[in-house]
């Protein structure tokens, strides 16, 4: 199955409540591979490689881990990176 690159932004009460920790833990039950970091303006960006079922679930995970703080989603899908990137980190 081809692998599918997403750059997903997350926008609510997303800072200082455990989102990047918590993504980095759910990231290590899916095959993916990619980061998760804040953005000044308040967002969280994940960036997120992995076959599309893998990424969705993956998606899945994370909005019902943070259902009352996620209030909107962004989801830009780009070409996959060669060569994959390998595991998964939290970016600063």
């Amino acid at each position: 199955m081809p692998r599918e690159r997403r750059r997903v932004y997350y926008r609510g009460r997303v800072q200082g409540v455990g989102f990047r920790y918590t993504t980095y833990r759910l990231a290590q039950g899916f095959a993916v591979s990619g980061s998760v970091r804040n953005l000044e303006d308040g967002r969280v960006e994940l960036i997120a490689e992995g076959e599309p079922g893998e990424l969705d679930a993956f998606q899945d995970a994370i909005q019902r881990e943070f259902a009352d703080e996620i209030r909107d989603i962004e989801v830009i899908r780009e070409p996959p990176s060669h060569p994959p990137p390998s595991g998964f980190s939290i970016r600063h």
